[in-house]
């Protein structure tokens, strides 16, 4: 692997998405959006910003659409970030669009791109640093934090991905269980949203771009995913929290 950057390198910014409906997590986000839904009494958007503090992040984007008004009170009260928020108030832009709209706040520098609701218990070593040490700036124009489909805990899909041996991804293959899941973290370089709409585009655009080109990696999530879509999944990911503590 080149090294490209030095092994210090780490991204000083992130997006983080918390611009969705939650449709999902009905009856709960009738009131409360999604980022603000709590686990064990901690915001899910909370959660995804501890794990940006101790990756040593400065600054966080997020994108704000439904219930905004809520999601921006909320944080507002981050002292360890600064949050900059990216007002999709008049029109939701999709995973991508957002991204787009959010650009001139996430500089000229690879940055980390989390869902507001990634949430993981770590492993023997943290997964935002593990991205940033398998960065190669050469190869790459993508990297994504990849858990394994079978074993997440609250998820009951087929997977997204298949990752070589180099880890370069290809997409799953029709009537198949591919081995890994996105697990809503990466690390993207700016200049593959540069020159695009600001219009609604879903990241998957991007996603399959990359892949064309082989330019999109991934990196197997250490420690165990916690995919958190319903009202159930939640308690799921409150009783593996628990029992991780025992």
């Amino acid at each position: 692997m080149t090294d490209a950057f030095p092994s210090a390198f780490h991204p000083r910014r992130a997006m983080v998405l918390a611009a969705g409906r939650g449709k999902r997590m009905r009856p709960i986000t009738a009131t409360t959006p999604k980022p603000l839904v709590e686990v064990l009494g901690r915001s899910l958007i909370d959660r995804v910003f501890d794990r940006l503090a101790e990756a040593n992040v400065e600054t966080a984007v997020v994108n704000v659409h439904y219930l905004a008004d809520l999601v921006e009170v909320h944080v507002s009260k981050r002292r360890d970030l600064s949050v900059i928020v990216s007002d999709e108030r008049d029109l939701l832009l999709d995973t991508g669009g957002g991204v787009v709209k959010a650009l001139p706040h996430l500089g000229d520098e690879p940055f980390y791109h989390l869902n507001s609701d990634s949430i993981w218990l770590e492993g023997v070593s943290a997964n935002l640093p593990a991205l940033a040490r398998a960065w190669d700036d050469e190869r790459m124009d993508g990297l994504l934090l990849l858990a394994p489909t079978v074993g997440s805990v609250g998820y009951s899909g087929v997977g997204d991905f298949e990752m070589a041996g180099d880890g370069r991804l290809m997409r799953r293959r029709e009537r198949t269980v591919a081995p890994f899941v996105y697990a809503g973290a990466a690390i993207f370089k700016p200049a593959i949203f540069a020159d695009r709409p600001l219009a609604p585009f879903s990241l998957n655009r991007i996603f399959d771009e990359l892949i064309g080109k082989g330019r999109l990696h991934g990196v197997r999530l250490e420690g165990t995913w916690l995919h958190v879509g319903t009202p159930e999944s939640i308690r799921q990911a409150e009783r593996t929290i628990e029992l991780s503590a025992e």
